[in-house]
C-alpha cells in the first residue's frame, strides 16, 4: 500500500511570505524524483524553481498558474508507493521508500523545509509507462490511500453549505482527488483562546472580507489557518479574494495593475526609503574626459573590457574607504549607526520583471576587471530571470547609472537600509574651462544621495569631491591603491 505525502510551498528566505506560480513542471499522474524541480515560482526578488523532497507519482497540485500561494500552503501531493517494483527497473516508488519502510527525505531542499536526513543512495526513475505494477498511467489518479497525516477529502454530506469546493490555491487540480483546505468548521465557533494565524496576511485578508478567524478550520499543523482557508470561505461566501481577483471595471478608460511580485516589493522598499530616512542629495559637475581616455587604454592592451560602471565602482570603494559612514546603516531600534566593514556594492540594472539591485558581495577587494566581469554576470542573469535572493540583498551601497536613460541628473531614493546611493549621469560633451582656456569636454553630473542620519554635509561632500576628482584625474585614485 503506497502512502500520500503532501508537499507544501517552504520557505524561500530573506523573510519572502508568498509566491507567484509561474510555471507548473510537473503533471498529475506523472513519476517524480527526489529534488525534482515540480513548479517554477516568482517571489518579490527572483524567479525560483522549487524541488520537491519526494520521489513518487504527482496526485494533485494546489494553484494554477499564476495564482499567488503564502509560504506554507499545499503545493501538490505525491503517492509514495511500499510495494516492490519489478525486476525490470526500480520505479519512483522504490526510489522513495527505504529499507524499513520509511519514506526517504532529501533533507533541507529549501531554507526552513526539509524531510529529515538525506537518502544515501538514489535509484533512477524510469517513465510512469515503463514501470511494471507501480506506478499508474498519466492522466489517472493511483487507488492509493492517503497517509494518517492527509486528511481525505469530506464527502458530500460534509461539506459546508456555504458554497462550491475552491478552485485555486485549495483544491486540487485536473480533477484529481486529494486534501480540501480551508473548509469552515461545521461546528460552533471558539469563544475563547487564541486564534491560530502566524501569518499577517492572513489576519489581513480575513480583515478586509469581514471574516471572523473563529468561525474557521485551518488546515495547516495543529490546526493553523493558512490563506487558502480564508480564500475559500470568502470565495463561498460570494465575495472576492485577492487570491482571486475579479476582472476590473474600468471607469473612465482607467487601466489598474497590482502592485505584486518585483513591482509591488520595489514600492514597498521605496515607500520605507522615504518614511525612515532623512536624506539630502548633493551633486557636482566633473570633467570626464581623462577617465575616458584612460578606460580607452585600459581596453587597447587586450584581455577583458573594463566597463564604465566598473571603474565608478572601483572609484567608490576607494572612496568609502576615506570615508567610511557611508559604508553604514542605522539600527533604529538601538538607536545606533551601525558602520560595516567590507562593501557589497549594489548596482541598478533595468530588466523586463522590473528594477533589480544585483549585488557584488566584496567589492572592496576586487579590481577593475574583477568588477566588471562581475556585473556584466550578474546583469546577464537579472535578464534572463534567474538571480537569486542571496545575488538581490545584504548591499551596504549602491551604484544608479541613470545616464544609460539619456538624463543627466536624479535625486535618488536610497536603497533602504543603505546610507547612501552615487548617481551617474550621462557624459555628454560640453563647452568646459580646461587649463583656463574653454574647450569641448566629456562631462558628467554625479549626485549622492545620502542619510543625514549617519554623517553630516562636509562627510557627503568630501566624499563626492573625492570621486569628482577621481573622475577628472585617475591618478588620483593610482595613489590610494
Amino acid at each position: 500500500m503506497a502512502q500520500v505525502l503532501e508537499f507544501k510551498l517552504p520557505d524561500l528566505g530573506e523573510g519572502l511570505t508568498e509566491a507567484e506560480i509561474v510555471r507548473w513542471l510537473v503533471s498529475v499522474g506523472e513519476v517524480v524524483a527526489i529534488d525534482q524541480p515540480v513548479v517554477e515560482v516568482e517571489t518579490a526578488k527572483a524567479m525560483v524553481e522549487v524541488p520537491c523532497p519526494y520521489a513518487g507519482v504527482v496526485t494533485a497540485r494546489f494553484g494554477e498558474e499564476g495564482s499567488e500561494l503564502p509560504v506554507g500552503a499545499p503545493l501538490l501531493t505525491v503517492a509514495v508507493g511500499a510495494s516492490a517494483p519489478s525486476d525490470a527497473g526500480a520505479a519512483a516508488a522504490d526510489t522513495a521508500s527505504s529499507s524499513d519502510g520509511e519514506a526517504e527525505g532529501s533533507g533541507n531542499v529549501l531554507v526552513g523545509y526539509g524531510t529529515g536526513a538525506a537518502p544515501a543512495r538514489r535509484r533512477r526513475v524510469r517513465p510512469a509507462s515503463s514501470v511494471v505494477g507501480s506506478a499508474p498511467p498519466v492522466g489517472s489518479a493511483p487507488p492509493v490511500a492517503p497517509a494518517p497525516a492527509v486528511a481525505p477529502a469530506p464527502s458530500v454530506g460534509a461539506a459546508p453549505s456555504v458554497g462550491p469546493a475552491p478552485s485555486v490555491g485549495s483544491a486540487p487540480l485536473d480533477g484529481v482527488p486529494g486534501q480540501t483546505p480551508g473548509r469552515p468548521s461545521g461546528g460552533s465557533p471558539a469563544a475563547e483562546g487564541p486564534v491560530p494565524v502566524i501569518s499577517p496576511l492572513v489576519r489581513r485578508l480575513a480583515r478586509e472580507n469581514g471574516l471572523d478567524l473563529r468561525e474557521l478550520t485551518g488546515s495547516g499543523p495543529d490546526g493553523l489557518i493558512l490563506r487558502a482557508d480564508v480564500e475559500y470561505a470568502v470565495r463561498a461566501a460570494g465575495q472576492r479574494t485577492a487570491a482571486v481577483p475579479a476582472e476590473p471595471v474600468p471607469a473612465h478608460g482607467e487601466t489598474r495593475t497590482p502592485l505584486r511580485g518585483v513591482r509591488g516589493a520595489v514600492a514597498d522598499k521605496l515607500s520605507r526609503s522615504r518614511r525612515e530616512i532623512p536624506e539630502v542629495t548633493v551633486w557636482v559637475d566633473a570633467d570626464a574626459t581623462e577617465l575616458m581616455t584612460a578606460r580607452a587604454a585600459m581596453n587597447a592592451v587586450g584581455g577583458p573590457k573594463i566597463s564604465l560602471l566598473a571603474l565608478f565602482g572601483r572609484i567608490c570603494t576607494a572612496a568609502l574607504d576615506r570615508y567610511p559612514e557611508l559604508n553604514s546603516t542605522v539600527d533604529t531600534a538601538a538607536r545606533e549607526i551601525v558602520r560595516l566593514d567590507r562593501v557589497h556594492l549594489g548596482f541598478a540594472a533595468q530588466t523586463e520583471r522590473g528594477l533589480v539591485v544585483p549585488v557584488v558581495k566584496d567589492a572592496q577587494s576586487r579590481g577593475a576587471e574583477s568588477l566588471s566581469g562581475e556585473f556584466a554576470r550578474l546583469t546577464e542573469e537579472a535578464r534572463a530571470g534567474r538571480l537569486t535572493p542571496a545575488d538581490l540583498t545584504g548591499g551596504t551601497f549602491t551604484l544608479n547609472n541613470y545616464g544609460v536613460f539619456g538624463v543627466d541628473g536624479s535625486t535618488p531614493i536610497i536603497n533602504h537600509p543603505e546610507a547612501a546611493m552615487l548617481g551617474i549621469g550621462r557624459i555628454v560633451a560640453k563647452p568646459w574651462v580646461h587649463q583656463g582656456e574653454l574647450a569641448v569636454r566629456k562631462v558628467v553630473q554625479l549626485s549622492l544621495t545620502f542619510d543625514h542620519r549617519v554623517c553630516d554635509g562636509g562627510t557627503a561632500g568630501g566624499f563626492l569631491r573625492y570621486v569628482a576628482d577621481c573622475v577628472e584625474q585617475p591618478a588620483v585614485l593610482l595613489r590610494s591603491l
